[in-house]
């Protein structure tokens, strides 16, 4: 086509071929420029996604990304959970999202004191954990204080024993000392303490407590039957006691309603009606005053009587 005769096309027929031109050399830089920007970016993300199968982790700012990594190899040397990093820990064959879990834990103030303590790693397998067993060492600075101060104790004591004459007696002697039992017509006071209540047959250290404690909450033994008052406690044992000595006495007319609550004979309702009585009436004088209340009963009067004080 001759161009110098373009100018002699009509107004319509030259639009329509400049239009073709415009398309043409447009397609041209498309499929030249543009395929070959595609054909970059697929090498681009090729590339992207051959790096992530790499072993590695990207830091940024106090955050760390552990990524999978694949065709690893996995190693075993000494390690303690508390300090090692994160490059050592995907040595030892954990997996990423392991070690995570072991930085949150610390970072949290969580302390591995005992190489079972790593058992509890969430995800971690019995074939990784008798792998990686042998290999844990704890430093010193991370287990109970309480361990050393026994082993102190322990050195210290073996140690008086060597630079003295004097015979210890071990533990198995003193416990046979004082578990030696009285003798039938024997008696032991019930305001003594739990060393003594053993000495009687059929007492162990359960029931010596046992004794100990609700004597305290009474005030004292005014009758050994009391005894039988604990649960499962052995009758035959009842003759071997004799009663407390001293008995704690509670003044009905100054004692609060919390206090008197406190002893096993008097429920809140008795201890109100108390209140209430000597509040209307004035002190008590005697417990039989109560008689026709409709809290006390006069075997429950009988009862509280020896632990009361006006």
């Amino acid at each position: 086509m001759n161009f110098n005769n373009f100018r002699y096309y009509k107004t319509k027929d030259r639009v329509i071929i400049a239009t073709l031109i415009i398309l043409i050399v447009g397609f041209i830089f498309f499929f030249h420029y543009g395929g070959q920007k595609m054909r970059s970016s697929k090498n681009n993300q090729s590339q992207l996604l051959e790096n992530n199968s790499r072993s590695y982790h990207v830091k940024k700012g106090k955050h760390v990304k552990y990524y999978n990594i694949e065709g690893r190899k996995v190693e075993v040397f000494y390690f303690d959970p508390n300090t090692a990093d994160s490059t050592h820990l995907l040595r030892l064959g954990l997996q990423p999202w392991q070690v995570r879990n072991i930085y949150k834990y610390r970072a949290a103030g969580g302390v591995y004191r005992y190489p079972e303590d790593f058992a509890r790693l969430y995800g971690l397998t019995k074939k990784d954990w008798l792998r990686l067993k042998p290999y844990i060492r704890i430093s010193d600075d991370y287990k109970p204080a309480a361990d050393f101060v026994k082993n102190d104790r322990n050195m210290c004591h073996q140690e008086r024993a060597k630079t003295t004459d004097i015979n210890i007696p071990s533990s198995n002697s003193i416990a046979n000392t004082y578990n030696l039992k009285i003798k039938k017509g024997e008696t032991i006071s019930l305001g003594g303490d739990t060393t003594d209540f053993q000495r009687v047959p059929g007492i162990g250290p359960y029931f010596a407590r046992q004794i100990k404690r609700y004597g305290e909450r009474l005030g004292g033994y005014v009758n050994t039957s009391q005894l039988l008052e604990i649960e499962n406690f052995p009758e035959e044992a009842v003759n071997f006691f004799t009663p407390s000595e001293k008995i704690v006495k509670i003044n009905v007319n100054k004692a609060t309603l919390s206090q008197m609550r406190r002893h096993p004979y008097i429920n809140y309702y008795q201890a109100k009606e108390i209140i209430d009585y000597h509040r209307l009436n004035g002190p008590l004088k005697s417990l039989d005053e109560l008689r026709f209340s409709r809290f006390f009963s006069q075997k429950d009067i009988e009862r509280i009587k020896p632990y009361i004080e006006y």
